[in-house]
């Protein structure tokens, strides 16, 4: 039986690797200086799916006395340079989420981030899933991050898909593929990727 879904899309953080509170800390410390106030809770409703340069007017918003976003372009540069750290030595991807991606032989899959390759790449590689994906959009390979269509349009321009499967945990990331025209589901967390991934496509089959 041919599947319904001719390509899977994946987004990074939050989805093939547990990623977001290693971003939030590594905002906390490079932000220690200044008087901003960045709590979890905060950083959950406002600054997931979202690519980090588009957070300094955000996170400027948040300073008291404000501060001018322009003055935190040297923070964003630090917090990119620890996190790449940071990220290596936590191994986000777990091995559910491995196990998953090497079963997916029947369909083409892809990987679409507003995070940058330095970042995104090395992770990657080091759980060995580098070879799982026919293609990745990085953040700066497009014009227009999310919630516009364009990272998963270009996906699946790459790969010639026209019923692609969308998995996303963040409004921005849903937005995208929505707005693109595409079937998402909305995973709580990484963790619960593999489970709903595979109902997805069972049902997908019925």
């Amino acid at each position: 039986m041919t599947p319904y879904y001719d390509a899977i899309l994946f987004d990074f953080d939050g989805v093939l690797a547990d990623t977001e509170p290693i971003h939030w800390r590594c905002w906390i410390e490079v932000l220690a200086p200044l008087p901003i106030d960045l709590t979890w809770e905060v950083y959950a409703a406002n600054c997931i799916g979202v690519q980090d340069h588009d957070m300094l007017p955000f996170l400027s918003s948040l300073s008291k006395p404000p501060v001018a976003a322009e003055t935190l372009e040297t923070f964003f540069s630090r917090k990119k340079d620890l996190f790449r750290s940071r990220v290596l030595e936590a191994s986000p991807i777990a091995a559910e989420t491995v196990e998953l991606l090497r079963s997916l032989t029947g369909y083409r899959l892809g990987l679409v981030t507003s995070s940058g390759r330095l970042e995104v790449e090395p992770v990657i590689e080091r759980a060995g899933v580098g070879d799982c994906f026919s293609t990745m959009v990085f953040g700066e390979d497009v014009g227009n991050h999310k919630p516009s269509p364009e990272p998963y349009l270009l996906a699946a321009s790459r790969l010639d898909a026209k019923r692609p499967l969308v998995v996303e945990d963040s409004a921005a990331g849903i937005a995208s593929a929505q707005a693109a025209g595409f079937t998402v589901i909305r995973v709580p967390a990484s963790s619960a990727v593999p489970g709903l991934v595979r109902i997805q496509l069972l049902e997908s089959k019925t």
